[in-house]
């Protein structure tokens, strides 16, 4: 296989010689014109659609690039890998499509859904740790102890030459392009999309966006080098890593326009946006880049926001979408107290229905040692119409003579 030109920097040709390797493996993904989005930020949006990928994201792409310019006798050796999903399953894909064993190292936690497709795809998958920091430690160890080829996610100019193959995508698919949003973990994905941008269309403003709680790249980029965050909370476990890595940090610094940040709340909204408006399935980490068109001032059009994965577990996309429709004031859950009299919970049920708010769900209380023995507290879960709607609900009840306190678990 041809080498890349340099050993740290990754260029518009070695991306160009991915894309002939990855030709008939990895499939191009679609780009989308989004009219909801366009028409609530201003501006022509379109959703490359790397959810649909092989492997549910981006990562088949890096994952083989390096793993088919191995010699005979690395792959002999076999491969190992951290993840948290995403990058597993583009390494286990890829070494099954090559004939090489693999091994992954996953956080406790991780999405069971990830866990069984990199199962199926013939890794071992042992757990360590709660971070893919943690699992990179472990990955690099098993390396070390047996000869097995580390394929790092995001840390090597051949893992960065196959993302940008995206990069070249997007500039064929939509050649008017002005501005790139991409999810941003290790910055593998952003470098190489970078890379490939710039290389050909210098004017184009790329953006590198990252959960504010797991972004290292802020940081990392004023003080000129990589710094390793002390911790992270983040729903976006795809984009969750503690430190950029230097063949990324190197090629972000030089190429990349900013690297911006967006809160749960937003990743809330923006998953619940793309089921709703977009008709797409994305993760959390997939959402962030179409989270920063909806929580931030509009950028230059036409935009390309990068959907980069779809592989979310169905239980956490149910939390999900709930925390997104509260976070857009579509869902508020609250308790009331009132006398424990028979006809008391019809009366509420009727008067929440008189406001045209749709019941989920009624839970009595009628031990709890703050109540007296004459009342009962009712917590209720209502869905609204969004903001407004809410108000109005909450002012009907109160204007009703109801005492309505939120629940803990409510961002209300």
């Amino acid at each position: 296989m041809a080498p890349l030109t340099s050993p740290t920097r990754v260029t518009v040709d070695d991306i160009r010689a991915a894309e002939k390797l990855l030709d008939g493996i990895v499939r191009p993904t679609p780009l989308e014109y989004s009219r909801a989005l366009s028409e609530q930020v201003g501006c022509e949006v379109f959703l490359k659609c790397e959810n649909l990928q092989r492997a549910g994201s981006f990562k088949i792409r890096g994952a083989y690039t390096r793993m088919a310019r191995l010699s005979e006798k690395e792959k002999a050796r076999g491969v190992v890998a951290a993840s948290a999903g995403n990058h597993a399953q583009g390494v286990a894909l890829a070494a099954q499509l090559l004939g090489i064993r693999s091994k992954v190292y996953m956080p406790h936690g991780a999405p069971m859904p990830k866990i069984s497709a990199t199962k199926a795809y013939g890794a071992e998958v042992d757990f360590v740790g709660s971070t893919v920091d943690d699992c990179l430690v472990a990955a690099k160890a098993w390396s070390e102890a047996t000869g097995a080829v580390l394929i790092h996610p995001f840390d090597h100019p051949d893992i960065i030459a196959g993302q940008g193959t995206c990069g070249l995508e997007i500039l064929d698919q939509c050649p008017e392009v002005r501005t790139v949003l991409v999810s941003t973990g290790g910055g593998g994905l952003l470098a190489g999309i970078a890379a490939a941008v710039k290389g050909v269309r210098p004017d184009v403003t790329v953006v590198g966006v990252q959960a504010e709680d797991a972004a290292a790249y802020p940081d990392s980029l004023k003080a000129g080098h990589p710094v390793a965050l002390e911790r992270m909370a983040t729903m976006a476990d795809g984009i969750a890593v503690g430190r950029p890595g230097d063949v990324p940090f190197a090629l972000v610094s030089e190429l990349v326009d900013a690297v911006e940040t967006v809160s749960e709340a937003a990743l809330s909204r923006a998953l619940l946006f793309l089921l709703e408006r977009a008709k797409m399935v994305v993760e959390p980490a997939g959402a962030a880049a179409v989270a920063r068109l909806l929580e931030s001032p509009p950028l230059e059009g036409p935009v390309v926001a990068v959907l980069s994965g779809g592989n979310i577990d169905p239980l956490l996309l149910m939390r999900i979408i709930r925390h997104g429709m509260k976070a857009a004031g579509r869902y508020l859950s609250f308790s009331v107290r009132v006398a424990d009299r028979p006809g008391t919970l019809a009366r509420l049920i009727a008067d929440l229905a008189a406001s045209d708010a749709n019941v989920v769900d009624v839970r009595h209380a009628r031990s709890e040692a703050t109540l007296s023995m004459e009342e009962v507290e009712i917590a209720v879960e209502v869905e609204t119409k969004g903001p407004d709607h809410r108000e109005e609900v909450l002012r009907a009840l109160r204007s009703d003579g109801y005492q309505v306190v939120f629940n803990v678990t409510s961002t209300d």
